[in-house]
């Protein structure tokens, strides 16, 4: 469980910079990038980090090992996880990423 929390929290954290990166580089301030980015996709990242360490979990036996034969699965199931989140944002609320 703690290499799950850690591995949750490495992958937020990453997303968070990476998504203040790229919105910095299309022009907006670092601040107004910062808040977009925590604003757009928390939920989204922690969803997606918590189903791709479950499916990690389960598949493994609950070792928390990634095998390269389990990488497609996880990756899948980390990709699904948030989209009806992101499509009821994007389309119920009108509210984009950026």
């Amino acid at each position: 469980m703690q290499i799950m929390a850690l591995a949750m929290i490495n992958g937020l954290i990453t997303s968070i910079l990476l998504e203040t990166v790229i919105l910095k580089l299309q022009g907006m301030s670092l601040g107004h990038s910062f808040k977009t980015a925590m604003g757009m996709s928390l939920i989204s990242m922690i969803a997606m980090e918590l189903a791709m360490n479950t499916v990690d979990f389960i598949l493994s036996g609950g070792t928390a090992q990634i095998r390269l034969s389990y990488l497609p699965l996880i990756l899948f199931f980390g990709f699904i996880t948030p989209l009806p989140y992101n499509y009821w944002r994007l389309k119920a609320l009108g509210i984009a990423c950026h």
